[in-house]
C-alpha cells in the first residue's frame, strides 16, 4: 500500500461513502438489467469481414419503459446528493493531506490485509 497514514474519519462521512459504494454497486446492476439503450433502437452485428476493426454485435433494444428511466433517475440523483454530501465535507478543510485521505476514505470499508492485521 503506498500510503499506511490513517485519518480521523467523522462518522457521517464514513456512513456517506459506504452508502455511495451500495448506491454505484446498486446503478451498476440495474444498467446490467436494462436493455442496452434508453430508447428504442434496431441492433447491429459488425465483422472484420464487413472491415471493421473489431466484432461487436447487440441485439434490438426496446428500450427502457418510463417505470426504469425513473428508477434510473432515483438511484442518479441519490448517487449525486452522496457525492456531492462527501465533496463538500467539512473534513476536507481540517485535512493536511485531503488528495491522501480522499484515496483512503474510499477504501476506509475494505476489510485489512493479513499483513496489516499481523503489524498491528
Amino acid at each position: 500500500m503506498a500510503d499506511t497514514k490513517t485519518f480521523d474519519f467523522p462518522q457521517d462521512l464514513l456512513d456517506a461513502q459506504l452508502k455511495l459504494h451500495q448506491v454505484r454497486s446498486e446503478l451498476a446492476a440495474l444498467y446490467e438489467r436494462l436493455p442496452w439503450s434508453v430508447e428504442p433502437l434496431p441492433g447491429w452485428r459488425h465483422t472484420r469481414d464487413d472491415g471493421r476493426y473489431y466484432q461487436s454485435e447487440r441485439p434490438d433494444s426496446p428500450g427502457w419503459t418510463e417505470e426504469e428511466k425513473q428508477q434510473v433517475a432515483a438511484v442518479r440523483e441519490q448517487q449525486m446528493e452522496l457525492v456531492t454530501f462527501v465533496y463538500v465535507h467539512p473534513f476536507w478543510a481540517t485535512c493536511d493531506a485531503p488528495v491522501t485521505a480522499r484515496s483512503a476514505l474510499k477504501h476506509a470499508h475494505e476489510p485489512a490485509d493479513d499483513g496489516e492485521e499481523a503489524a498491528a
